[in-house]
Formats: structure tokens, C-alpha cells, sequence
């Protein structure tokens, strides 16, 4: 899940539902509230660990987190001087993520078929959206965590990818970086002036999350055909923004000065601007549907444990 959300355009979301613990992470989120200090103090530190399902969360996270520090700065490399072949990889990746979370529909009905198709819509729009200028109000700090959030979790859509769209990326990240820079060099005022916009962005993504788990949950409990065909949806919608040969529209200064792209436009390897990589595209993109197949085969060998 870090690997998948270090990369803008994939969802840590998706690998969390091929890997089998979706649901299970939905419904711990879900379960989260003020009642764990009360059976703390009740029933002990153990019992409310086990009773809140805190050593899966734990696992899960300290995972991501180890995950986007040992591979941010290499996929981010790769994505630099080899991006037809990390995004092959990753367009291998969700094409099998899709074919397995649609066998997840018995029945194709007519309106699980529009819920699809309006999934697929949504995605697609936000692929092609030009990106918004964000106020530096703090109010919005709080909204794009809300979203950005709730983007990470559902499979198909990248949280990095809707703080981009948002437009609010670049101040988030620096506003990150100026306390960390802050607290490291002892300037206190930079402290005091970015740690308020860091606070709120981390609060709408504890609401955010909280509020969308439990939306989730009920939808995987009463909806859950309709459910899968939206995130099948998404998925496929989200396929153009992991299309491998893309030639850039515009671009814009990253937080280091960096020209990087801004808007870009798929073409066929025919048409690309740089060495289209053909039969490396093809193989890294059977790599990556592969992976999935793998991570399919361990989830349900977990079931079969587990029962």
C-alpha cells in the first residue's frame, strides 16, 4: 500500500482490497472511538488493544510507513529516468486489480452495469481535470485532508493525485516541510506558523476517514454488488492516468524549483515524444498483473487459514 501511494494515480486502497483486508480495514477505522480510553481504564491496556483490533492497524501502517521511506526516493527515480516502464507496471497492476474485484459481481444487472459506467465517468474526469489554485486559507487545509483521505482509501483513485488536483500539494508539502526544517533548525516562528495548517490537515483526515469508513461499511453490508461495480469503475476510469506513453501538455515548479508536468495527454507508443519501450512495456506490465495474480492466491490461502 505505501509502494502504491508514493506513485500519483495509484491507490494504496486497491492493493489493500486484491491483498483480502479491505473489508477488515474498514470495519477497525469504523470501530474507532472515545470508548477506547473508557475500556482502557476499565479492562487494561490488553484488552482494548485486542478489543479495537490495534495490532492489525499497527502492522498495517508501521508497513506503509517502512514502505514510503525505504521506496519513495527509488520510485521516484524510476519514475524520472524510467517512467514507461514504472508506469507499465502499474497499468499491468490495476488491469488484473480490475478483472479481480469484477469477478466480485455475480450478476451484471442493468443498474449495477450504469453504476459502472458512471465509476468509470468519474475517474476518468479527474484524470483529465486541470488542476485547481488553492487559497493558503486554513479552512481548506482542513477540506483537502478530508478529501484526500477519503480518495487514499477507495481503489482506483490516488490520494497524492486529488492533492494535486485540489491544487493544494505543493502548499501541504511545504507547510510539512517547513515545521519539520523548523523544529530541526530551532526556528520557532516557522514552527508556530506552519504547525496550525499541518494540525488541520491531519484533523480532516482523521474525520474524513472516520466519517467514509463508516459510509463504506454500510455499503459493503447492504450495497456490496453495486459497491464493487463503483470501484471497478473507478478503476477502469483510472487507467488513464497510468497509461504508460504520455506526451506533457503544460508543467509546473515543484517545491525544489523542478519543471515537472502538470497536465498530460496519453498517446500511443507511436506517438510518444521519448523511446516508446514497446517490448519492456509489455513485459513490466505482465510483471504487474502477475504481482496481483500472487497477491490474489495469498489472500485466499489467509481464508482458508483463518477458517
Amino acid at each position: 500500500m505505501g509502494a502504491a501511494d508514493v506513485v500519483p494515480g495509484v491507490s494504496g486502497g486497491t492493493i489493500a482490497f486484491i491483498s483480502g483486508i479491505y473489508q477488515e480495514l474498514i470495519e477497525t477505522i469504523d470501530r474507532l472511538d472515545f470508548g477506547i480510553i473508557k475500556v482502557w481504564k476499565k479492562e487494561g491496556f490488553k484488552k482494548m488493544f485486542i478489543h479495537y483490533n490495534l495490532g492489525f492497524l499497527v502492522s498495517l501502517f508501521l508497513g506503509v510507513f517502512i514502505s514510503i521511506l525505504s521506496l519513495a526516493n527509488l520510485i521516484s527515480y524510476l519514475l524520472e529516468n524510467h517512467p514507461v516502464i514504472v508506469w507499465s507496471f502499474f497499468f499491468g497492476l490495476v488491469v488484473a486489480s480490475i478483472i479481480y474485484i469484477g469477478k466480485q459481481i455475480k450478476k451484471w444487472s442493468p443498474i449495477i452495469i450504469i453504476t459502472a459506467i458512471i465509476g468509470v465517468a468519474v475517474a476518468y474526469y479527474i484524470t483529465i481535470a486541470t488542476p485547481a489554485q488553492a487559497p493558503d486559507a486554513l479552512y481548506f487545509f482542513f477540506l483537502s485532508g478530508c478529501i484526500a483521505i477519503i480518495a487514499m482509501i477507495l481503489p482506483g483513485v490516488s490520494g497524492s493525485f486529488i492533492l494535486v488536483l485540489l491544487g493544494s500539494y505543493g502548499i501541504v508539502l511545504s507547510s510539512l516541510t517547513d515545521f519539520i526544517d523548523g523544529v530541526t533548525s530551532g526556528n520557532w516562528e516557522v514552527v508556530k506558523t506552519s504547525f496550525l495548517k499541518v494540525l488541520l490537515f491531519i484533523i480532516g483526515c482523521v474525520i474524513g476517514l472516520k466519517l467514509f469508513s463508516k459510509a463504506l461499511k454500510w455499503m459493503f453490508a447492504h450495497k456490496q454488488e453495486i459497491t464493487s461495480a463503483i470501484l471497478t469503475g473507478f478503476m477502469i476510469g483510472s487507467l488513464n492516468k497510468i497509461w504508460p506513453w504520455k506526451n506533457v501538455l503544460s508543467t509546473r515548479t515543484d517545491r525544489h524549483g523542478d519543471e515537472v508536468p502538470l497536465l498530460e495527454k496519453s498517446v500511443l507508443p507511436s506517438s510518444f515524444e521519448g523511446e516508446p519501450l514497446v517490448m519492456y512495456a509489455i513485459v513490466f506490465s505482465i510483471i504487474g498483473f502477475l504481482a496481483i495474480f500472487l497477491l490474489e492466491r495469498l489472500a485466499v490461502r489467509k481464508k482458508i487459514n483463518a477458517n
